[in-house]
């Protein structure tokens, strides 16, 4: 079973936050201090009712001093409620600020991860950190944002005014601060595992969703459509029950908070009735400070309610972060040059821990030499052709190819967007100019002619529509424009059938003129213009030579290419 992509840990977590928060420091310091300066402000409505009540027990309060009072508290009420309203706005705009840098940089680099570290983990997985785990921590804010903010600035000034009214209120609170550390401590040792369970629950039903719609045709064609919706089922009933834990955890915590609320109220009401008896308090004093307490855990207990939602946004949060800090640098054995030659020496590789696909694979390919490989279904062409990519690692031996290396294959790809930005996905600093010469020399001007808004005209779901052959010709065309010394083409014309097939190959040749090219020759007109060609069986190379030469010899390439003669 795959891990998936890495999981980032605390400190790793702290560290990447930090660095994003590059350029928002000073606004997040400012937010701080507003913040402070609303609670102080908040501190003056309990301070302002002890007032009262000291002199209503004294016999000294008027009407005046009552209206004085009241229209302070008003003051006061207003200007903190405005004060941490404004707090939240700024503290929301950094978060969200922060988190569309940090989506950015996920698409980024995971855009840059190879395809077998991407396929190890389970695409399941990527999709579901840039879908779910970055919804968990967009949705977290309207909740985590304002409990943290009101919360740690009116914890920091509540204490401070608790010691200056008298030292042993804040002491008595204190007594009941350890039972919030514990329920904390207890929750974040809990938590995370229950979180990181459901988050991986999660992506295993996304990889089998994903999975199902992939392979919708041969779900159909073999009539596995109840087998596929059990491990859907199945998958989503796990997702179920780890949610199920993760609210089982919650009740708990609740528990503990409730226990935590009644001693901080019981210890203070104490502490304030032994305070008033031995005269070192006034009842207006031990009102002051009870209201403080009140004022206290009601931010308190939202702030641990909401751990919940914010422990599901930090697991959610170094998931992601995992995925940006993935290292996408392969091992030795596979290595770039600014040549434009290739070289396999022993190669071997595997799918998992599967029977060996390729087999003490050697070959090499002179700069601007063009390779057919050629073989039966299975022989291992298309993971060849992976090698070489840089798509798959080798279990053994070493693989040498040009750095600017593009491969297209039968799966061709028209993405959502204009003309031209399927076009220069490779080359984005492409002209106009430039690619309608890319158009042309593949023979794919047709397209750009009826096309209503010319290479502005929306391609993908719901634009322009343009014929399988023509999306090839798109792709020979991006392919031309990235310019790359090493050409793959993995049955990349094979999709069109045979009407558009002179048309295709010679748009393949113009891309793979003056360059190195390995070609995976679905059909054999390909492999004959090709300047080498190699035979696979088995995942061994079985022959190697020119058209002519292979024909001769009268072997494997030799009955191949009558079987296709004959078919023709």
């Amino acid at each position: 079973m795959n891990q998936g992509l890495p999981v980032a840990g605390g400190r790793e977590t702290a560290i990447q936050v930090w660095q994003l928060s590059r350029g928002y420091r000073l606004r997040l310091a400012a937010t701080g201090a507003l913040g402070l300066l609303s609670t102080g402000a908040d501190l003056v409505v309990p301070v302002a009712i002890g007032f009262l009540v000291d002199r209503a027990q004294a016999g000294t309060a008027n009407l005046a001093t009552v209206l004085t009072v009241t229209a302070v508290m008003a003051l006061s009420a207003v200007l903190g409620a405005s004060g941490t309203a404004l707090t939240i706005v700024l503290a929301t705009h950094v978060y969200h600020s922060l988190l569309a840098a940090l989506r950015e940089r996920l698409v980024e680099h995971t855009m840059t991860l190879p395809q077998h570290l991407v396929e190890q983990a389970g695409t399941g997985d990527l999709i579901s950190r840039s879908s779910d785990d970055v919804n968990a921590v967009a949705d977290a804010a309207p909740t985590v944002i304002p409990a943290i903010t009101v919360t740690v600035f009116t914890i920091v000034v509540s204490l401070g005014g608790l010691a200056a009214l008298e030292w042993p209120y804040a002491a008595s609170f204190a007594v009941a601060l350890p039972v919030y550390l514990l329920a904390v401590r207890w929750f974040l040792r809990t938590g995370p595992g229950v979180y990181r369970a459901e988050r991986t629950a999660m992506s295993a039903r996304a990889q089998q969703i994903l999975e199902s719609q992939r392979g919708y045709a041969t779900v159909l064609g073999f009539g596995i459509a109840e087998q596929r919706h059990q491990a859907v089922m199945t998958d989503s009933w796990r997702v179920a029950v780890q949610s199920l834990r993760a609210r089982t955890v919650l009740s708990m915590l609740n528990a503990r908070l409730n226990l935590g609320e009644y001693l901080s109220l019981a210890t203070v009401l104490v502490v304030g009735f032994a305070l008033i008896r031995l005269e070192a308090s006034t009842v207006g004093g031990a009102t002051t400070a009870m209201l403080l307490v009140l004022r206290l855990l009601g931010p308190l207990n939202q702030l641990l309610l909401v751990v919940d939602t914010l422990q599901s946004a930090l697991t959610s949060l170094s998931r992601m972060l995992g995925a940006v800090t993935t290292v996408p640098v392969p091992p030795g054995n596979s290595q770039q040059t600014a040549g434009r030659a290739v070289q396999l020496d022993q190669v071997s590789f595997r799918y998992g821990q599967g029977p060996l696909v390729l087999d003490h694979i050697v070959l090499n390919v002179p700069p601007g030499q063009h390779l057919a490989v050629v073989g039966v279904s299975g022989a291992g062409k298309t993971t060849l052709a992976g090698l070489v990519a840089g798509t798959h690692l080798p279990e053994s031996g070493t693989v040498i190819r040009p750095r600017r290396t593009a491969m297209i294959t039968q799966e061709i790809h028209v993405f959502a967007g204009t003309l031209r930005d399927n076009l220069t996905l490779a080359a984005p600093e492409a002209g106009d100019r430039e690619i309608q010469a890319a158009l042309a020399a593949t023979g794919a001007v047709e397209i750009l002619d009826h096309a209503p808004n010319g290479l502005d005209t929306i391609l993908g779901v719901n634009g322009h529509p343009i014929t399988e052959a023509q999306a090839q010709q798109l792709a020979l065309a991006r392919l031309l424009l990235a310019d790359a010394d090493l050409v793959i083409l993995d049955e990349a014309t094979a999709e069109a059938g045979s009407t558009y097939a002179g048309e295709l190959d010679r748009a393949a040749d113009a891309v793979l003129a003056g360059r190195t090219a390995i070609v995976v020759a679905h059909r054999l007109s390909q492999a004959a213009t090709c300047d080498q060609i190699v035979v696979m069986e088995q995942g061994r190379i079985i022959e190697t030579g020119q058209h002519d030469e292979l024909l001769t010899a009268g072997g494997v390439y030799a009955r191949l290419w009558a079987a296709w003669e004959s078919d023709r």
